[in-house]
């Protein structure tokens, strides 16, 4: 499968559908790094996540693009994402059911908070009910305007509503 992938990957989804598990399947079998977006808008720190710049966001991104191989993954879709869709050899676009979805999100704080689960943010309350609240914008609005923004790559567009799909 190395030798016939595609070398540069942009995995988008909503919350909890799976972007990040196929993002390291796929990193694994291929020998490819993966970014998850989330870490190119913070700097992670164990005093607490510091927000990046727009510009700093932007060359952070270009710096991945530019190397020869990468999985880059995230619920962005916004403008200073464009580079990655537009670079990308393949997108894939998780449509996992929104139901799906919402399950995972429950069960990821569930292991999260028993410590059972590893994350790159605090699991609290407050992010648990914005989860909910960010897959209703992606089911609701995100859908949309990745298709609006980006239905222009149709040809490297790959629509799956499940990872057994792709292998």
């Amino acid at each position: 499968m190395s030798n016939k992938f595609p070398r540069r990957i942009h995995i988008i989804g909503s919350v909890g559908s799976g972007k990040t598990t196929l993002a390291k399947e796929l990193s694994a079998t291929l020998n490819i790094p993966y970014y998850e977006l989330d870490n190119v808008v913070w700097i992670r720190q164990n005093s607490g996540d510091i927000r990046r710049t727009d510009p700093q966001k932007v060359d952070y991104l270009n710096n991945i693009i530019l190397t020869n191989a990468w999985i880059i993954e995230g619920v962005h879709n916004e403008d200073w994402v464009a580079q990655s869709f537009s670079n990308a050899d393949l997108i894939i676009f998780l449509d996992t059911h929104y139901f799906i979805r919402t399950f995972r999100i429950i069960k990821r704080f569930t292991l999260q908070k028993l410590g059972l689960e590893k994350s790159n943010y605090t699991p609290s309350f407050a992010i648990f009910i914005k989860m909910f609240k960010w897959n209703r914008h992606f089911e609701e609005i995100g859908k949309l305007n990745f298709y609006h923004k980006y239905g222009m790559y149709s040809d490297k567009l790959l629509v799956i509503t499940n990872k057994r799909e792709l292998f």
